[in-house]
């Protein structure tokens, strides 16, 4: 069976490539960092390092590499021959890569009828769609319905941590033991792709929305309290107490909004927000802070792992989101010259001043009440502990 996969970074080799190689896929890699291209051909496998207390290496086989720059006919070539596509490239990366996926589908629908499905491994709400969306804007009007019947792109949630690393061989890669990986089956076309690592469900906007504001929600406390506070790293930041409470808090307050809207069992969500604590709090793991909370202005907007959460909780409850408007204030206040979001967010304050630039990022209308709560909060977070 052949995988074709896009990005072969420390994600796309540390979590989706382990998965599909122990599933018994040939993975082919797509990407344009050649040094790691050229190394997978010439090894064909690496490492994946499990960052535990009773750290395991496991042995990743029967890999290869394409440089889509270099190379493009061979990509659409593997996509004619592939069993399942899936990408592990970030979010703005899904329009860069969508014209050569859809020259390989069309290619493939010359000789090859068998569907295919491209699972979009992003972290984001909607990425296969996205890779879709983008994918059909290429397409003629007479391609689509053809497409359509052929191939699927079910959305998925993706779960591991896989922090910012050097290593000796530049394919090792060092990734937590815990991961997860949701599709949504009623999206895939033909059968369903054999991989033991993936957890197939009907309805995923549950699952992604709980990994969301619980995960990324917990990440983003220790990132933007961490980096305001004066850390360098998530573990520097979940030793300090105070933060730790703060990431309790924010987890109590989105998964209340969880329960309500979801549904989901009060007791098994306690269960999984003590599992994400303490994978923060993991020794082995060194995420540094400004990786964790890049992208301000996007992790603020109306639909994401803050604004939303805080705003679904003071709805249902009728309480303030102390501890989530805790980290939104954080986040406004979070300084990073390195980061271009980052740097337009300082920008946009600096004109309009905290409230109307948050309200502008969250689209938040006047007079919502949560506006009132982070204005608070950004008094309040000035009394923790600088270092």
């Amino acid at each position: 069976m052949l995988a074709v996969h896009f990005g072969a970074g420390n994600i796309g080799r540390g979590f989706i490539g382990a998965l599909l190689y122990q599933a018994g896929y040939h993975t082919t890699f797509v990407d344009v960092n050649d040094q790691v291209i050229q190394a997978l051909n010439e090894k064909q496998q690496y490492k994946v390092v499990l960052a535990a207390e009773e750290s395991e290496e496991v042995t990743i086989k029967d890999v290869s590499g394409i440089n889509s720059m270099e190379n493009p006919d061979a990509v659409i070539e593997a996509i004619v021959h592939a069993d399942v596509v899936t990408t592990a490239v970030g979010p703005n990366v899904l329009k860069i890569i969508s014209e050569l996926v859809a020259k390989g589908l069309r290619e493939r629908v010359k000789t090859n009828k068998q569907p295919l499905n491209l699972i979009a491994c992003e972290n984001m709400v909607g990425g296969s769609t996205l890779l879709k969306e983008k994918v059909f804007e290429q397409l003629q009007e007479d391609e689509k319905a053809q497409f359509d019947q052929l191939f699927g792109f079910p959305d998925a949630a993706v779960d591991r941590i896989v922090p910012n690393q050097t290593n000796e061989d530049p394919l090792e890669v060092s990734v937590e033991p815990y991961y997860e990986w949701v599709v949504d089956e009623s999206m895939i076309k033909g059968t369903k792709p054999e991989i033991d690592g993936i957890t197939y469900v009907r309805e995923l906007t549950p699952y992604i929305e709980r990994k969301l504001f619980t995960v990324n929600t917990g990440h983003a406390v220790p990132a933007y309290l961490g980096r305001f506070i004066g850390y360098s790293t998530i573990k520097e930041a979940m030793d300090n107490k105070d933060v730790q409470e703060i990431v309790k808090g924010a987890l109590y307050e989105s998964g209340e909004a969880l329960i309500q809207t979801y549904d989901f069992n009060r007791e098994e969500h306690q269960q999984y927000i003590d599992k994400i604590i303490k994978r923060f709090l993991n020794p082995y793991i060194s995420d540094e802070v400004t990786r964790v909370g890049r992208g301000p202005i996007r992790k603020l907007g109306p639909k994401d792992r803050l604004v939303r959460p805080a705003s679904l909780y003071q709805q249902l409850t009728g309480k303030e989101p102390e501890y989530l408007a805790k980290t939104i204030a954080a986040a406004l206040n979070y300084q990073n010259d390195h980061d271009e979001e980052a740097v337009k967010m300082q920008a946009l304050i600096k004109e309009k001043g905290y409230q109307k630039a948050l309200q502008q990022v969250a689209e938040l209308q006047d007079g919502d009440p949560l506006l009132t709560v982070v204005m608070q909060q950004l008094d309040e977070i000035k009394h923790l502990n600088q270092i």
